[in-house]
């Protein structure tokens, strides 16, 4: 976030939005066996949910291109910024950017005027996008990304986006994000996100992450996302107090969320993290089926003003959560259990509305 310093980080229950969501055949599984069956059986192929995507979205992937980007050899770009640069505004076909192993020291932007980009890294050697922006020479946190993407309909597929600035200390103006993703409809597949405070800012839209990795100290997941993350490893750096999650929802009737479903949280402390605390009031965070290790504080869930009634607007809540981390007995007061019902509403594909833009993570980029 810009600044923790200043903003009211109480815990409220929730004053739940009504939105109507799909009935769904597949239910939502609670072992991390069965995750990838389901998620296979419903992401399926392109050809077999052509009819159920957006119009754009097909016409944009029937009409695929590919650039290529290394650092040495046979490539039409060697940095991701020129390959980039090379898209025309306007661009209505899939343009994958096919990036080769290597360390490609860059600050890259994809405006909105880009969509329907993929980053497509080495599977072997997945290549690191990295830079060194903060808050103080970005003049503003938001803008210190190292990938900043405002398009719709993007991907990333084994990437490592790392931001290089120095832990914080304390001082103003160093948060430093590895990633903002702003654009609708965006898909992290086997991505890795490296940073400290801020790494990931999940700003707006509707997305997915599956098989990811973030790294970080304090709210390194944070924005106003409706985003729902599939077996990603949120890992706590230090032993200083953490927060892993700060979440801006703002108003009763806003759909966006954090959902993570089946996502481990790791860290070498013992009781210093918080899985969330919020950004603005009516912020809104679950955690379902996640294995939480002893990283996690025992409340949970962070409340600095627990002399309040608890409390009235935002929503934080598990289910079946497990390891030593996941002790509800000790949960912050105002912490829900999510009830069984609602699992399908938010830990499902109809939460990000998948089924009409949501593809499997592109394989044939030769």
């Amino acid at each position: 976030m810009a600044t923790a310093g200043g903003l009211p980080y109480i815990l409220f229950p929730v004053i739940m939005a009504t939105f109507l969501i799909p009935a769904v055949e597949l239910k939502v599984p609670n072992e991390g066996s069965k995750l990838d069956m389901w998620f296979n059986k419903f992401v399926g192929t392109f050809e077999s949910r052509k009819n159920q995507l957006l119009p754009e979205l097909v016409a944009a992937e029937t009409n695929r291109k590919v650039i290529s980007v290394r650092k040495h050899g046979k490539a039409q770009f060697r940095s991701i910024k020129d390959a980039i640069n090379s898209i025309p505004d306007g661009n209505k076909d899939r343009i994958i950017v096919a990036v080769g192993p290597g360390t490609y020291v860059e600050k890259v932007t994809i405006s909105k005027e880009k969509p329907f980009v993929t980053l497509y890294g080495d599977p072997k050697k997945m290549p690191t996008l990295v830079y060194n922006d903060t808050a103080k020479t970005a003049k503003g946190s938001v803008y210190s990304g190292t990938l900043s993407v405002y398009a719709d309909h993007f991907n990333a597929v084994n990437m490592h986006i790392k931001n290089s600035a120095p832990q914080p200390d304390g001082k103003p103006d160093q948060q430093a994000l590895a990633m903002r993703i702003s654009g609708d409809y965006a898909s992290f597949y086997n991505c890795r996100f490296y940073g400290f405070q801020d790494t990931l800012m999940d700003d707006t839209g509707k997305h997915l992450y599956k098989d990811c990795y973030i790294e970080g100290t304090v709210d390194f997941v944070f924005g106003t996302g409706q985003t729902l993350f599939m077996k990603t490893e949120l890992h706590v750096i230090g032993d200083g107090e953490a927060f892993v999650t700060a979440h801006g929802r703002n108003s009763p009737d806003d759909p966006s969320g954090f959902v993570f479903l089946q996502c481990p949280v790791t860290g070498k402390g013992k009781g210093n993290a918080y899985l969330g605390r919020p950004w603005f009031n009516y912020a809104r965070v679950i955690f379902l089926y996640s294995g939480l290790g002893r990283v996690i504080n025992p409340a949970g869930w962070y409340n600095n003003q627990p002399t309040l009634a608890i409390n009235s607007n935002a929503y934080f809540a598990e289910r079946q959560n497990r390891g030593p981390g996941a002790n509800n007995g000790r949960r912050a007061p105002g912490v829900q259990v999510l009830p069984p019902w609602a699992v399908d509403q938010f830990a499902n594909f109809p939460y990000v509305e998948a089924e009409k833009w949501l593809l499997p993570p592109t394989s044939d980029v030769a």
